[in-house]
């Protein structure tokens, strides 16, 4: 009898040590492919070692080397406005 209970509670550890497991390695390599690529996510995370993170500047860090531009798409001949020529 003791030997069919401890058996029991031996699949069923063993079992949720596998779901663990799986479900461990199903969010590492969901987060390698493609949750780590969003940075408001990393930060949530705490993630701050990782490769893609280091390799690339954060947004305060180039904005801090670079003077700010305007993000304004360059405009095309008909959208530009010609000023008129004051040849008199």
């Amino acid at each position: 009898m003791w030997q069919s209970v401890g058996l029991t509670l031996l699949v069923i550890v063993a079992t949720l040590v596998c779901v663990l497991l799986f479900m461990l390695f199903g969010w590492y390599v969901v987060w390698q492919l493609f949750l780590s690529k969003f940075k408001f996510l990393r930060e949530l995370v705490g993630d701050t070692g990782s490769p893609q993170a280091e390799t690339e500047p954060s947004e305060s860090e180039s904005e801090r080397s670079s003077p700010p531009t305007p993000r304004h798409r360059p405009k095309t001949a008909r959208q530009r406005v010609v000023p008129p020529s004051s040849t008199t």
